[in-house]
């Protein structure tokens, strides 16, 4: 089998693409700040909700 230097730069740029669109994926936006409970000791886990904000769902969340 022998492989050509066309094909080699062909799909190095297809996998460039595709790892792009991977890295993309996600949710936009500043990072949450921490809030006042989990500094004073309380749960951590559980986030908060930013007043004035509106949390859309994205299709893929549920593996994140």
């Amino acid at each position: 089998m022998q492989i050509n230097v066309p094909h080699i730069i062909r799909l190095t740029v297809v996998l460039s693409v595709v790892g792009l669109a991977v890295v993309g994926c996600g949710r936009k936006g500043d990072l949450d700040p921490p809030s006042v409970k989990a500094t004073k000791g309380g749960d951590a886990s559980k986030p908060t909700k930013q007043p004035g904000t509106v949390d859309k769902p994205f299709l893929l969340d549920p593996l994140l």
